[in-house]
């Protein structure tokens, strides 16, 4: 299959494993999409102001900023609260995925669940359906 490239839509990846961040990000750009990654929630909020993304991908457990911290910020940001997130992450307690939903993430992939291709395909679903800019 060739995807065309979709816009140039921007997908800001917020993971601190550089193994995923390589590999989601290779996934990504084969779809034509712009991947702007941050290795934690404070250079992530950096990155919402200058480079805009489309839609965040933003793990839960991280140094500095966790994922949950992070999404309450960007959701009590005029700003940014529109900007669709979805929460990438290997915690997959029932209350967690609840927590970041009723925080006002888009949706919750438990990245044991998902191979790269699934989650490039939900994304680009995603932003096909809801498109944000």
């Amino acid at each position: 299959l060739v995807f065309m490239p979709d816009n140039n839509k921007v997908i800001l990846l917020v993971e601190d494993d550089t193994f995923l961040v390589d590999m989601y990000s290779r996934k990504f750009t084969d779809y034509g999409y712009t991947v702007v990654t941050a290795s934690n929630g404070k250079k992530a909020l950096d990155h919402i102001k200058t480079k805009k993304p489309d839609i965040i991908l933003m793990d839960v457990v991280m140094p500095e900023l966790d994922g949950f911290e992070t999404l309450k910020i960007i959701k009590n940001d005029v700003a940014t609260k529109d900007i669709p997130v979805i929460m990438l992450t290997n915690l997959g307690q029932k209350e967690e995925v609840e927590k970041a939903i009723q925080m006002g993430a888009a949706d919750y992939l438990i990245k044991a669940h998902f191979t790269p291709t699934e989650v490039a395909n939900k994304v680009k679903e995603f932003i096909t359906s809801h498109p944000y800019h």
